[in-house]
């Protein structure tokens, strides 16, 4: 794991050196994560061009020496130092960045008020774009939380019966994914019946299961923070014209997809070949926005699927390709997968199976 830490460091140290940044300070754990491998919150990093910096306070100190890599941890008090005292005293001179997505405007003031003698810029996704090429662990770690998703739903569908609620079945879920090894849910579960379906972010509620529903489950495990993604929609008993019809045009949206993924190719020529198939059979106003996301240590990150981003897949990306359509007086059809991009094309990280109809 040291060496791991120590090239992401050495990475991000060269970025700033071709943009001639002298010191970076970091503020989102995940970024932190991502670069010290400390899992807390209520931490700061600061990179300089010699020493990398892990500011906290007694809550995490010990944690945060047992899992920081190549980082002097440095336990601030906070009764008698601010923020900014503290980096300003580690600081170096020189152009420092920050990420400033990940920082409120009152905590930034405190901070900045203390580094009048240093020149600041903020910087956004330096860090996330060295993040969307994965690294073999974190391949791996993603690959773990696929495969738990896979196993927790195929378990779960066995308790699927007429009257049991959405609130239920996704309670099932969530707890099976954790017996199975899950730091926790990878978001707060998706799972709905019926009309309820066509919510593409909608709540479980109580919600009972009735002949010829339709059945949308989004879900996702975490393995070392580092998360799963799938949608799977299923028609509890046998499906109506239309609601096959909706299965199969999404299914085919999905692979026209699938069959263009490899190094090279643009996420908007990806979303355009899954619109094609959507479009031409009548979905163009029903069709959700986008067609996938990267994944990683953020549910959503780069590089992002849709019409207007221009991003080339590289190898090594790992994203979701999820076409959809909703009808909100019928439901709503989405066929997830978590994929990993390879020279030549791709590999399939989720594995569970695409049958539509469940058994009533």
């Amino acid at each position: 794991m040291n060496a791991i830490y120590l090239h992401r460091q050495h990475q991000i140290k060269q970025q700033l050196k071709l943009q001639q940044i002298d010191n970076l300070l970091v503020f989102g754990f995940e970024n932190i994560r991502y670069l010290s491998g400390f899992s807390g919150n209520a931490a700061y990093l600061l990179i300089t061009s010699t020493s990398n910096y892990l500011i906290t306070d007694y809550r995490y100190y010990e944690r945060a020496k047992s899992e920081a890599h190549h980082c002097e941890v440095i336990c601030r008090d906070r009764d008698t130092q601010t923020l900014g005292e503290c980096i300003k005293g580690l600081l170096p001179s020189g152009l420092t960045g920050f990420d400033a997505a990940y920082i409120t405007v009152p905590v930034w003031q405190e901070i900045h008020s203390q580094l009048q003698h240093v020149q600041i810029t903020p910087i956004q996704g330096l860090i996330e774009a060295q993040r969307a090429i994965k690294d073999e662990w974190e391949i791996n770690s993603i690959k773990k939380a696929a495969a738990i998703a896979d196993i927790a739903l195929a378990d779960m569908l066995k308790l699927v019966s007429l009257g049991v609620t959405e609130k239920e079945l996704a309670t099932e879920l969530d707890y099976k994914m954790k017996k199975l090894g899950s730091d926790g849910v990878s978001f707060d579960t998706i799972l709905l019946f019926a009309k309820r379906s066509a919510l593409p972010h909608g709540k479980p509620g109580d919600t009972k299961l009735n002949h010829q529903d339709l059945v949308l489950i989004d879900f996702g495990a975490v393995v070392n923070g580092y998360r799963s993604d799938m949608t799977r929609t299923f028609v509890f008993g046998e499906p109506t014209k239309q609601q096959q019809h909706m299965y199969d045009t999404v299914l085919c949206a999905q692979q026209a997809a699938l069959a263009n993924v490899k190094q090279g190719v643009s996420c908007h020529h990806l979303n355009h070949c899954s619109e094609e198939v959507l479009f031409a059979e009548g979905y163009q106003d029903y069709a959700g926005k986008g067609l996938g996301h990267g994944l990683g240590l953020f549910l959503h990150e780069v590089p992002f699927i849709n019409s207007k981003t221009d991003y080339t897949l590289r190898a090594g990306n790992i994203i979701t390709i999820e076409p959809g359509v909703y009808l909100p007086d019928l439901g709503g059809v989405r066929i997830e997968d978590d994929i990993l991009v390879t020279e030549s094309g791709f590999e399939y990280l989720t594995h569970a199976p695409k049958s539509f109809v469940l058994p009533s």
